[in-house]
């Protein structure tokens, strides 16, 4: 494992340019004296790398070395094959690059290794688009993705989640691709904000240029925002009678979680259905996906979600029966 390690920091500090030794030990997952005792061991086999004291010092390869890709596994090489993902690539026009990239690789391998790969590419496809997703129209990504490289800002005209149009000059940080539908991060008076290019209506790259905040890392913060947003999910929650035989209906509104909620439940009470506790993302998802499910789902609470549904329900019927009776 140790020359595993040793290589791990080459590669690393050849890509980084420079890192301190708290994230080498962190991203290794040994401790720092470890990565002082891995440092030394490279540096006696004669790999010119070296340790910096100050604020800004780490531990640093010296930019006129450089190593080829040795010591590649078989594992390693099929995993990077069959981890792309071809399609945000190739919104971005990289898709021959990527293709190109993966032949390179392919060829640089001995042949065993090739062949272990291509078994391994046969037989393993990650598909990272979700069920029944719609692919969203981003007419003007390439005039984003090309501020993003100038680093320009732009003016754009959004429309909100809620439907409002609004005007925004926007200092691109970076893009993200999440399940196939693109993101812009991006920061208005330094307050940063994102923003799903679907619903850019107009992008406009402009002559100003804007300077990146050079402790922004774009991965740390779209965590961050991710673990926010699921956290802020699950906030209306309702009390549902099931019926039984209704567990087909449910697993297709509410996924493989179902069996969760139905464990949670216990043993079936009066007449084998059930009743359950269940979270939605806001009181419109509840009501929609409920009264998608008809007679198998009855709300129990809150009373507002009843009195909504029927209210709805009533509405529709209604509608139906005026255009029966017109002939439509």
């Amino acid at each position: 494992m140790r020359a595993d390690r040793l290589l791990s920091i080459l590669l690393l500090l050849q890509a980084r340019g420079r890192m301190t030794a708290g994230e080498l030990a962190q991203r290794l997952e040994v401790s720092e004296r470890t990565i002082y005792r891995d440092l030394d061991a490279l540096s006696t086999a004669g790999v010119p790398v070296y340790t910096e004291r100050g604020p800004n010092g780490g531990c640093v390869l010296d930019e006129g070395y450089r190593t080829d890709l040795t010591g590649l596994t078989e594992s390693e090489a099929g995993s990077l094959l069959a981890s792309r993902s071809a399609d945000p690539l190739a919104d971005l026009g990289l898709g021959k690059s990527l293709e190109g990239a993966v032949l390179k690789l392919a060829a640089a391998l001995p042949r065993m290794q090739r062949e272990g790969v291509e078994r391994m590419r046969q037989r393993i496809h990650l598909d990272a688009a979700g069920w029944f997703q719609f692919e969203e129209p981003t007419p003007y990504l390439p005039t984003i993705q090309e501020a993003l490289w100038q680093e320009r800002r732009l003016r754009l005209i959004y429309r909100r989640a809620d439907g409002a149009w609004v005007k925004r000059l926007v200092d691109p940080y970076g893009l993200v691709a999440k399940a196939s539908v693109w993101y812009l991060v991006g920061a208005m008076n330094r307050k940063v904000a994102i923003y799903r290019i679907s619903r850019v209506q107009e992008a406009e790259m402009t002559e100003s240029h804007f300077q990146r905040p050079a402790d922004f890392d774009l991965a740390t913060f779209w965590q961050g925002t991710f673990r926010q947003f699921e956290a802020s999910l699950g906030e209306y929650r309702a009390t549902l009678r099931i019926a039984p035989g209704s567990e087909p209906a449910l697993q297709a509104a509410f996924g493989e979680r179902v069996h969760e909620l139905l464990a949670q439940a216990g043993r079936p009470g009066d007449q084998g259905r059930y009743t359950l506790s269940v979270t939605f993302q806001s009181f419109e998802q509840a009501r929609s996906i409920l009264l998608g499910l008809g007679s198998q789902v009855e709300v129990l609470a809150p009373p507002e979600l009843r009195e909504s549904i029927v209210a709805l329900a009533a509405e529709v019927v209604a509608f139906y029966r005026l255009g029966v009776e017109s002939g439509d």
